[in-house]
């Protein structure tokens, strides 16, 4: 069961080591594709994974984990194969399509084995806290590593790029076929399975706090992803080469897996509040500061989304995992990455069309408004929550 958690780390690892990220909005373009496209090419990528995402979880919590990562881990080989043939926007939506598979497969199953595993080997809730943080880390250094090597490569040929990506999307398949399903455990107080209607009563009629991290764990996501697509145009409008995306993307990622690490440190010495309080506050300077500033302070400045990310993976993940339990696990955390699909199937194209049509500027300012909105009407609600609870644990202690 020990080594359970190196594979996972391992499919982490070799799942998110892209060569080619740093550089996917040029490689569209070299593809013909405007800005817009590219966001509508994403917005099929993401209703591919709302399709899947849900009943992914749920076969993964039916079936075994090891099963649904060894379906993804396929998926995700041949579509990246099948890049290294793509040409032109319907040829793309075929990759993406794949993709979608992989990624809805995998998001949620891979988070639920390791803490299966953990709860096997008894660990405590603290040791689940720092094995997210230990996965989100391992994934940014694979994301970071490999934008170094992707840009180097970018310069010299984006199809070279694609055929190391594709060499190493196969590994994997060979990662996931490493895997030991853990035995299940029947004490949780639940049965094996929740029907979807009393999974929806357990989520939205249970406990306020897991209510409302379920609904702000998808939406912060989606504040600080948006970013991710305009990062690149932002960069190509400084003039800045392949290679310097290459290092500054490799940055970013490292600025996600530090935050990964002070995440748990942030929550243990400052306080549920505090942290709340930061990650609810860090996308609005992001957003409104990158539209404001420009040039390389501009460029500086949204580190502070990838902080924020990198923050909100750690807490907020290990505040909706620890209030569900295991044997629905896998499609919770399906169902918060179908919601943050979701609303990027919505907003995705809009935001696309903004920035092609009136600018990155305006663009990023529409998403500091929109997190402005956000910290009011689902931030600050739940900060109140968490300051109820600690109130009442306290009034209980005195007692």
């Amino acid at each position: 069961m020990q080594r359970n958690i190196r594979v996972i780390y391992a499919l982490a690892f070799f799942h998110t080591f892209m060569l080619i990220v740093p550089v996917l909005v040029p490689f569209f373009e070299s593809k013909g594709l405007t800005l817009g496209e590219i966001f509508y090419l994403q917005a099929i990528y993401a209703s591919m994974i709302v399709v899947l995402e849900a009943p992914s979880g749920y076969l993964a919590d039916r079936f075994g984990r090891r099963a649904v990562l060894l379906i993804g881990s396929i998926a995700h080989g041949i579509g990246y194969l099948w890049l290294n043939f793509a040409d032109g926007f319907i040829s793309l939506v075929i990759f993406e399509l794949f993709l979608g598979v992989a990624v809805s497969m995998m998001s949620g199953a891979d988070l639920a084995l390791l803490y299966d595993t953990e709860k096997a080997l008894s660990e405590s809730e603290d040791a689940h806290t720092g094995s997210i943080a230990h996965l989100g880390f391992t994934k940014s250094i694979a994301e970071g590593s490999g934008a170094l090597l992707g840009g180097a490569l970018a310069l010299w040929s984006f199809d070279a790029m694609v055929l190391a990506q594709s060499l190493v999307a196969w590994i994997c398949l060979v990662m996931a076929f490493l895997l030991i399903e853990p035995p299940v455990n029947h004490k949780e107080g639940v049965p094996r399975m929740l029907g979807f209607n009393a999974l929806y009563q357990h989520l939205m009629n249970g406990d306020r706090i897991l209510r409302k991290v379920f609904i702000a764990l998808p939406l912060y996501n989606l504040a600080t992803f948006h970013v991710v697509w305009l990062v690149q145009p932002y960069w190509e409008e400084q003039g800045l080469s392949l290679m310097m995306f290459g290092a500054l993307w490799f940055a970013q990622s490292l600025t996600v897996g530090i935050a990964n690490k002070c995440g748990y440190a942030l929550e243990k010495y400052k306080g549920a509040v505090f942290s709340l309080i930061v990650i609810g506050v860090l996308p609005i300077i992001g957003h409104f500061g990158m539209a404001w500033i420009g040039g390389w302070i501009g460029i500086a400045v949204c580190f502070i989304l990838f902080f924020c990310r990198g923050l909100f993976q750690v807490i907020l993940v290990n505040a909706l995992n620890r209030r569900v339990p295991g044997s629905v696990r896998a499609t919770v955390n399906s169902l918060t990455s179908l919601t943050f699909r979701f609303g990027f199937i919505l907003t995705g194209p809009l935001i696309g069309h903004v920035a092609e049509t009136q600018g990155l500027a305006t663009a990023l300012n529409v998403l500091g408004g929109a997190s402005v909105l956000m910290f009011v009407l689902i931030m600050l609600p739940l900060i109140k929550a968490v300051t109820l609870m600690q109130r009442s644990a306290s009034a209980s202690l005195q007692h």
